[in-house]
């Protein structure tokens, strides 16, 4: 027969096994966020050529329209450029400010985790020595 004390031992060493497991598990990631590197370089370019797709088209119909030589078409493309960096550029600190974000949530969460932890030791301390002591 298993002794009261000792099922209650192993009761509170498989609690403690399963908070360490849970700890130490990793987290699981979204395919959206696994893909997302990929994903966000892929937009950049987009974004950047589009601009100065949308440029050219610009300035080339306005250079037929008008006659005259391709300077606005010029003119049109290094406009579309400009903008598409700037697109670009604003993607990538929004980027940088939700991977901030995140890192934040992540750390503010490992530390709720942690005191969590930590008063349920404290209370499984006790409750052993109340036990021990008994």
């Amino acid at each position: 027969m298993v002794d009261p004390e000792d099922k209650a031992r192993l009761e509170r060493l498989e609690k403690r096994i399963d908070a360490l497991k849970r700890e130490n598990a990793p987290e699981p990631r979204a395919t959206q966020e696994a893909a997302g590197g990929a994903e966000l370089a892929w937009r950049m370019v987009i974004e950047l050529v589009a601009g100065i797709g949308i440029g050219f088209g610009i300035g080339f119909g306005l250079d037929h329209l008008f006659g005259t030589l391709p300077i606005l078409m010029v003119l049109f493309t290094l406009a579309g450029f400009a903008a598409g960096v700037q697109t670009v550029m604003r993607t990538a600190r929004d980027a940088q400010d939700r991977t901030a974000r995140d890192a934040q949530d992540r750390t503010a969460r490992d530390a709720q985790d942690r005191t969590a932890r930590d008063a349920q030791e404290k209370q499984a301390g006790r409750a052993a020595s109340e036990s021990d002591g008994d």
